[in-house]
């Protein structure tokens, strides 16, 4: 197994790297013939969005039989689901540096099983257990509730935002599964730290959406999200984003050595507004929805969506990736298809 990275900086990657990696300039990746059970690594600190771009293309047809990952010190990567869309199996950011993190033989090895299994899993059109000859639903009428948006200027930004008003919000509700390693292996005080860890990863992923962390009860939050395309769009592609990244982001925005799995489900309502923190007890159809949502009946490792979103929440783009998944307390239910990975991860 051969690990190579391609950086303009290798004297501060090389403590992160097993003694054995390669370090070459980038500009020798355009030579680069890499063998298969290998993975080549590009530093991409200091691209500008057509540097990055013209980079992927070129390291995405050089590792066509291998695996390729990406370094990232500094977060420049807007969107890092698009690196993993585009066939990457490994993905260092800001955090796996924060974190004084190493790249060992056993992360490149999960790293690797990780790009098989996503390269051969292949859903069926409409159905995801598998059942061939389904007709495709027409996702274009069934993502349409005949619900729409208010005009832009009516939310006028969470600084203006008066307590006590009545407006509409898409409302995400996120936690960590529960399940028995989390409760058994961790100690109250552990565990506590990990929730801490992981509010501040999802606050982190959906502010740049101007998602507000509205309410934390200490094992699971809901952000509350303007009622406004652009911001919903960004909120759900970081949601396909964390849960694509879940491996890495266990292991180093939480700080966790076992498996672990995330919750997200969406809707939409209006609710009496208060500041975080002093939200006290509030009451509304839509809170009480989305708990029940997101505590009962959301699976792990896919994000659950309300049928009551309003037009054009869903961008056309990531139709595919929803797929019925029944009624729920009188509401139709979406879900994105189950992401699989090399090993169980539950």
């Amino acid at each position: 197994m051969n690990i190579y990275i391609f950086t303009k900086k290798d004297e501060t990657l090389k403590t992160a790297f097993p003694k054995s990696a390669e370090f070459l300039d980038l500009d020798a990746l355009s030579e680069h013939k890499p063998e298969d059970g290998s993975v080549s690594y590009m530093d991409v600190s200091g691209f500008s969005e057509p540097e990055l771009k013209k980079a992927l293309t070129l390291i995405k047809n050089k590792c066509t039989d291998s695996g390729w990952g990406i370094i990232d010190p500094k977060n420049s990567v807007k969107d890092v689901a698009v690196l993993f869309f585009e066939g990457a199996c490994d993905y260092l950011g800001a955090s796996f540096f924060k974190n004084s993190m190493s790249v060992d033989s056993k992360r490149v090895k999960e790293a690797l099983s990780w790009r098989k299994t996503s390269a051969d899993f292949k859903p069926a059109a409409s159905d995801e257990n598998g059942k061939s000859g389904a007709e495709k639903p027409d996702k274009t009428l069934l993502f349409k509730s005949g619900i729409k948006l208010p005009s832009e200027s009516t939310f006028p930004g969470w600084n203006k935002m008066q307590s006590g008003k009545e407006m509409p919000f898409y409302l995400l509700y996120c936690s960590i599964h529960e399940n028995d390693q989390l409760n058994t292996r961790l100690d109250a005080k552990t565990l506590a730290n990990v929730h801490k860890r992981f509010l501040s990863c999802m606050d982190d992923n959906f502010s740049e959406g101007d998602g507000l962390l509205w309410i934390n009860s200490g094992k699971d939050c809901l952000f509350l999200v303007p009622p406004r395309i652009k911001n919903i769009e960004t909120a759900i592609k970081k949601c396909i984003t964390v849960i694509i990244s879940t491996p890495l982001i266990v292991l180093e925005s939480l700080a966790v050595s076992f498996p672990l799995n995330f919750v997200f489900a969406l809707h939409y309502g209006s609710i009496n507004y208060k500041p975080p923190g002093k939200t006290g007890t509030v009451v509304s159809d839509a809170i009480n929805f989305i708990f029940h949502l997101g505590t009962k009946r959301a699976q792990p490792g896919r994000l659950t969506i309300s049928g009551e979103l309003p037009d054009k929440t869903i961008p056309q783009s990531l139709y595919d990736c929803f797929v019925p998944a029944g009624e729920f307390e009188e509401r139709k239910i979406w879900h994105t298809k189950q992401f699989t990975y090399a090993k169980q991860w539950v």
